[in-house]
């Protein structure tokens, strides 16, 4: 079993006591750091390279939100899980576009953020789906919608839209009846195509589409948006 290194980052002592006695409990997570702040989040990710840094938004110092780009810098290969109060549309669209790979509020039940976390570390998008549609709802403007000039080929149009199902590689690969390294691939040029940093950006970019709904539908090329 490979023990997910965990970073717990939230100023309110009570619900990181909270939650870093819930992680200790399970035998597949290990807690290799806490932080009160955004800016010693980032110093103690840069010392224990975590797997999964789980994020609060409202910090002093410097927010989660500003902390993301830092600890993306300073552990490259973490994963940002942000659990945090409250759900603004704009902070969660920001936050995922700044390279958060979940988001989920503060009153999700323990079985939830333990699975969430175990999705991330394995690079699973993880986001409820309420708060899904709020940052659906935030990409309402033309300029920040993804294009590429490139069109999908076939067969990662249909890879973008098992993902926006929430399909991880392996499954995906057993629908597309191919090999999970060739799904990977497929993947990767998706994200490089539409300059999407994450899986999560994925999913929500074909969700704004149209395009997560659409098992039985052909194959299509991602619109320009419209001026």
């Amino acid at each position: 079993m490979k023990m997910i290194r965990v970073l717990v980052a939230d100023d309110e002592s009570v619900v990181r006591d909270g939650v870093v006695t819930i992680l200790s409990l399970q035998p597949d997570m290990k807690v290799v750091g806490e932080a009160g702040d955004g800016e010693e989040a980032v110093q103690v990710a840069k010392q224990s390279k975590p797997d999964v840094i789980l994020l609060d938004i409202h910090m002093p110092k410097m927010t989660g939100l500003e902390a993301i780009p830092h600890l993306k810098e300073v552990s490259p290969t973490s994963r940002i899980l942000v659990l945090t109060s409250f759900a603004e549309s704009g902070v969660v669209y920001q936050s995922i576009k700044a390279g958060a790979l979940g988001f989920l509020l503060k009153d999700t039940r323990r079985d939830q953020l333990l699975q969430a976390i175990r999705d991330v570390a394995v690079g699973q998008a993880s986001i409820q789906p309420s708060i899904a549609m709020k940052v659906i709802h935030e990409i309402e403007h033309p300029a920040e919608l993804m294009y590429t000039a490139e069109p999908l080929t076939t067969r990662e149009m249909e890879t973008l839209k098992l993902i926006a199902r929430g399909l991880s590689n392996q499954e995906i690969a057993e629908t597309m009846v191919v090999h999970p390294r060739t799904v990977a691939k497929y993947v990767s040029s998706v994200l490089e195509k539409l300059h999407l940093a994450n899986r999560t950006q994925a999913a929500l970019y074909a969700i704004r589409e149209g395009l997560a709904e659409s098992k039985n539908e052909k194959s299509e090329t991602p619109k320009r948006p419209k001026k």
